[in-house]
């Protein structure tokens, strides 16, 4: 088997002279264009905490690439801050960047005949988006986490960027002064790394590597500690191993593989965006995992991970006592996870856990007799409110249902208002919609309004739906993802003020009380919004996008 298998089309003969000499310009000798060319993809950019350390971490990858034997070629994607985008129009612009995080990454490789693939991300965009390139590609790869970020301190007690969104819930309700918001601000967030609870970016970490895209133990790394660079040196040795055994994402990415990173989601008390990314990631590599797949998989599935936003402790704490591989462990031996998987170490996870002990206690991580909850925060409903599917996210905490009066606003910057003018009562059922993938475009995260929520202590009081979706970080009583979409003249579309609104997370359902013939004179009134204002990025995503119920992918569907 060649370890050249692309990039000789490139480097090898006298007709590629031209190739070879716009390659010895940025640094190649004649000793390199023998080796198999491995493309490191850096997510480096300083809009976020997030990334701003990546390219450190680049560097090391290709120092690792260059001393095991292949040839780095180091460039860069995009990423956006949704941390920084949050609650504002540029939010819409988020989902959209996993798809040109994607492209990006697909483009570069392809036309530069990688033989292999790095790819090193940190905020919510930027796994699913390297995970998409690399099944598309299927071409050997690696995918190494950014780590997580060190907690702020504020009264001696732990604070992240959630806090600061739920401060500000707790100052429009007086219940904080303005210096104390702004001493949580100026505490929040002292360095890089991605949020520290188990929101998006820590989600699909964890699912990456359960996956087995990622090195054993990848995902619960500190971004500053020692063990992240070692990552790096490992991973750039292991894909020299992956080159010569010709093991591809493919081999790895099967159905029985997402069915154990649906399985740690579900353990870890994950973001509701993990429903999304695995979809279209399953997509790309041509496996027919769908939505009601979560539901099936959840039944048998406890939450057994105690780390915010719905629990007590941050990520730091989960990195401390031994991170993901003592919980895979747990699972494992609970005959919960499937150990014949393949992974990126080129060894079976049953293989890597060999060795592994369960030394994580009883306290961040609970056992799996006493769990939580004792099936999953990850509910998909359907009912006359979403023939299609939405997603719920239901700790158990605030209740297993909701029943109360629709109070509909056609934009998050509507609701928002609403909260801070103390517009919400108790018993509402927040609708917000033209969220959606087409509509929004982009699918906004809602995180502004449920933290506002939480921050005015109506967290049991109120429910929250829409066709967008929720941070990582949101928690309370929330149902997202809700299709068909507005945009499509999906029922969401359809609901009035005052509508009854039932949520039931153990029937799986979410319904509008009110006739079939009633929703039906409503939809021949519908009109369908223009999309006459949208140009460039915006205008080709919501052209493109499809359903969030497949995954919000702009690819073709499996």
């Amino acid at each position: 088997m060649s370890k050249k298998k692309y990039s000789t089309f490139v480097t090898d003969g006298p007709d590629k002279a031209p190739n070879r000499a716009m390659l010895r310009a940025v640094g190649f000798t004649n000793s390199d264009f023998k080796k198999p060319l491995i493309g490191v993809a850096s997510t480096w950019a300083m809009v976020t905490p997030c990334n701003m350390h990546i390219d450190i971490l680049a560097n090391e990858t290709t120092k690792s690439v260059n001393s095991s034997g292949g040839k780095s070629i180091i460039f860069n994607t995009i990423t956006v801050s949704d941390g920084i985008s949050m609650g504002t129009p540029g939010m819409k612009y988020s989902l959209i960047s996993r798809e040109v995080i994607a492209d990006s990454i697909e483009t570069v490789s392809g036309a530069e005949g990688f033989d292999g693939l790095i790819t090193i991300g940190g905020c919510d965009k930027n796994m699913p988006g390297c995970l998409i390139a690399m099944a598309r590609l299927n071409r050997p790869s690696i995918f190494i986490y950014g780590g997580s970020i060190l907690p702020g301190t504020y009264k001696k007690k732990p604070v992240d960027v959630v806090s600061v969104f739920e401060a500000v819930g707790a100052y429009s309700n007086k219940e904080i002064s303005r210096d104390e918001l702004n001493d949580i601000e100026e505490a929040a967030i002292p360095g890089p790394g991605s949020c520290g609870g188990m929101y998006t970016a820590n989600t699909m970490a964890s699912a990456i590597e359960a996956l087995g895209m990622s090195l054993p133990g990848s995902s619960t790394q500190i971004a500053v500690s020692k063990n992240k660079k070692i990552d790096c040196i490992n991973a750039g040795k292991k894909l020299i191993e992956l080159i010569n055994k010709d093991i591809k994402p493919r081999d790895i990415m099967t159905k029985k593989a997402f069915e154990n990173a649906i399985t740690v989601v579900i353990a870890l008390g994950g973001s509701t965006n993990a429903v999304l990314h695995l979809l279209a990631m399953a997509n790309a590599a041509n496996v027919k995992l769908k939505i009601e797949d979560f539901n099936r998989i959840g039944k048998k599935i406890p939450v057994i991970a105690d780390l915010k936003p719905s629990g007590t402790h941050m990520m730091a704490k989960f990195c401390e006592i031994g991170g993901l591989p003592p919980l895979l462990k747990r699972l494992y031996d609970a005959k919960l996870l499937n150990g014949e998987c393949l992974t990126v170490t080129g060894k079976t996870l049953k293989e890597n856990l060999k060795n592994v002990k369960d030394n994580l206690g009883n306290s961040v991580i609970k056992s799996l007799s006493n769990p939580i909850k004792k099936d999953s925060h990850i509910c998909i409903l359907k009912g006359n409110l979403s023939p299609d599917g939405s997603v719920a996210k239901i700790s158990g905490k605030e209740g297993l249902s909701f029943e109360g009066k629709a109070i509909v606003f056609n934009s998050e910057e509507q609701c928002m208002n609403a909260i801070l003018n103390k517009r919400i009562k108790k018993g509402d059922v927040i609708v917000i919609r033209y969220e959606g993938p087409k509509g929004g475009p982009g699918m906004r995260e809602m995180l502004a309004p449920t933290s506002a929520i939480m921050g005015q202590g109506l967290g049991s009081d109120v429910a929250l739906i829409t066709d967008g979706r929720f941070s990582g970080g949101t928690h309370g009583f929330v149902v997202g993802h809700i299709t068909p979409e507005a945009f499509d003249g999906g029922p969401i579309a359809l609901i009035k003020n005052g509508d009854q609104i039932k949520i039931d997370s153990k029937k799986k359902t979410l319904e509008i009380i009110i006739t079939q013939k009633e929703l039906k004179q409503r939809k021949k009134l519908w009109k369908q919004p223009s999309r006459n204002h949208l140009t460039g990025a915006l205008y080709k995503y919501s052209m493109l996008v499809s359903s969030a119920s497949y995954g919000a992918i702009t690819d073709r569907g499996v």
